[in-house]
């Protein structure tokens, strides 16, 4: 009796490791289980030196003024912390408001069908998603617009990965990747009928540049909708706290330095952009985006315990803790961001590319 009684609590202790570390703790779509985490495009023995080469950026804050530096920077970050983010949030890497009554999940794909309600999009229409990651919203967008759409993204890793998950979505006739990187685009110009950004230029260096490249592709009289990470006007950069959770931000989301919100309308319009219309989505009625990070508190520990124990088993690859425990702490500084106000990731602007001019206007 003693010996069945072990084999049925050895039985229940094995089948509660697999059910904590296999299925439980994975986002609302599982697309990645725990025991796959790896560093992307980076071999695993080579993670841990890469996470200390991401940090050492900041260390050299002259570097982060360096355009030419800052892609391969963001391409190790999302190395880093792609199956992390896939694992543990979804495959849209993106907040949106909560919605009384609505999953994380359903109002991430409301968020995601209003930009390209934005830009007025036709089924068959060719639009640009820039900066797309593992391709959660560019999914969401062609299934909702049966519009045409085609990401790019600096990480060659999450190329692979959109790829395998619009084909298992059975979308990957409306959907295609392009591994690049959005500041010079492998795309003719005037050759798309719109486009958008769902959180992703606010790692480019320079905000003109990124802006000049979607002006480029873009076809005359087509919209440009993107959600920007940006400080308010609650922002004070004389005060600490404020230049500390900001700080937190930018190091732990790979951000070579947070805009202030006036500067958006200013740059779309310097690159050529006619701006139609700009706005907080973050600000009342809406509900806090940031809940979402407070709920998960409870997930982020368990999680990282399981995190920690394969990585001691050498199955996660050494330094996937230090990942996680720096997304941890970040999850901290944007919740304080949300809470102070003094930063949103959702400050929507939406352009215009003005019609050509006709020669009879252009010589009068």
């Amino acid at each position: 009796m003693d010996s069945i009684a072990l084999l049925c609590t050895g039985a229940l202790i094995a089948g509660g490791i697999y059910w904590f570390v296999c299925i439980l703790g994975p986002a609302e779509q599982k697309g990645k289980r725990a025991v796959d985490l790896s560093g992307g495009s980076i071999s695993a023995e080579k993670v841990q030196d890469n996470y200390k080469q991401y940090w050492s950026f900041f260390r050299r804050p002259k570097e982060i003024e360096t355009a030419e530096k800052v892609p391969d920077f963001v391409d190790t970050f999302y190395n880093l912390v792609t199956d992390i983010y896939e694992w543990g949030w979804g495959q849209s890497f993106h907040f949106s408001p909560s919605i009384p009554g609505k999953s994380h999940l359903e109002a991430t794909r409301l968020h995601e069908e209003m930009a390209v309600d934005l830009i007025n999009v036709k089924p068959g229409d060719r639009i640009l998603d820039v900066g797309c990651g593992v391709g959660g919203p560019m999914r969401s967008i062609a299934a909702h617009s049966r519009a045409k759409v085609v990401g790019i993204t600096i990480n060659d890793y999450q190329v692979s990965r959109a790829r395998m998950h619009n084909k298992k979505a059975g979308l990957d006739s409306l959907c295609e990747v392009v591994q690049g990187n959005f500041l010079e685009m492998p795309f003719p110009e005037n050759s798309f009928d719109g486009a958008y950004s769902i959180e992703a230029t606010c790692h480019a260096p320079k905000l003109e540049e990124v802006y000049a490249e979607i002006f480029r592709v873009l076809k005359p009289g087509s919209l440009y909708v993107s959600y920007e990470w940006v400080t308010t006007d609650k922002y004070e950069s004389s005060d600490p706290e404020h230049v500390e959770v900001i700080q937190g931000i930018e190091r732990g989301d790979a951000l070579p330095g947070l805009r202030n919100y006036a500067d958006i309308a200013e740059t779309a319009r310097k690159v050529g952009f006619e701006v139609v219309k700009e706005k907080d989505l973050a600000k009342p009625p809406a509900q806090p985006w940031w809940t979402r990070l407070k709920m998960g508190r409870i997930a982020y520990w368990r999680n990282h315990i399981v995190v920690t124990i394969l990585s001691a088993l050498g199955i996660a690859p050494k330094g996937t803790v230090d990942v996680h425990e720096m997304l941890f702490k970040t999850a901290d500084y944007l919740t304080k961001g949300g809470d102070t106000g003094i930063f949103t990731p959702m400050h929507m602007i939406l352009c215009r590319k003005p019609e050509k001019k006709t020669e009879e206007t252009s010589n009068s």
